[in-house]
């Protein structure tokens, strides 16, 4: 499994010449990294500061973030199983009628998880934001260049991601399954840069307080 593999090693593999890992699975990463920084941030504020509802919140941000990293960490494998599958189903045999039309049927149904899981990966990129977002406002201002970089990582990841939903889309003759993918990546894509402006012009703030 890629996730198994020293940091050093996913970058060797990443740096290599095979198609795998390749934007998918690093999109999956660095969303992973994201929750990470966001529950370190939530981490270092509990129990600090004597406040029982800055403590509920810091104990939501940390079970929510946990349980995203778990489901990311799957996802980095999960992208380059996708791709492996259809490029297994366009090396299917085409010489009959009946072998291009199975053919065809196993391209189409292995495009289509293609895009299902960096749109999953997305969808999970809008969560991280948001709780970054709670961790640059309520969390240990000493740590908030970590909430700003857990922003900054989980915005990439759903852009990153929804790139690869749409170019395995635009191979995808399902017209309503296609229109309504494409819909949904152009909302979280919007919703990811102004969540984006907001919460970094938030972070702002909190530096200039410790100025």
């Amino acid at each position: 499994m890629l996730i198994d593999l020293t940091i050093k090693q996913f970058l060797e593999r990443v740096a290599s010449g095979e198609p795998v890992p390749g934007g998918g699975s690093v999109a999956a990463l660095i969303a992973a990294l994201s929750a990470s920084l966001s529950e370190m941030v939530a981490r270092l504020t509990l129990g600090k500061k004597g406040d029982p509802a800055l403590d509920e919140k810091m104990s939501a941000l940390i079970d929510a973030a946990s349980r995203l990293r778990a489901r990311l960490i799957d996802d980095v494998d999960r992208d380059s199983d996708a791709y492996a599958s259809v490029m297994e189903a366009y090396r299917m045999p085409k010489a009959s009628d009946e072998e291009q039309n199975v053919r065809k049927a196993a391209v189409q149904d292995a495009l289509k998880d293609a895009a299902c899981v960096p749109l999953s990966v997305a969808e999970a990129g809008i969560e991280l934001l948001k709780l970054a977002c709670t961790a640059v406002a309520a969390g240990n201002s000493g740590a908030v260049t970590d909430g700003i970089v857990a922003v900054l990582t989980a915005r990439s990841a759903v852009i990153g991601a929804l790139y690869n939903v749409r170019i395995n889309l635009a191979s995808i003759n399902d017209e309503g399954f296609r229109d309504d993918l494409a819909h949904r990546a152009d909302s979280l894509e919007k919703e990811a840069f102004a969540i984006e402006t907001d919460v970094l012009s938030l972070a702002g703030s909190v530096i200039k307080k410790q100025a």
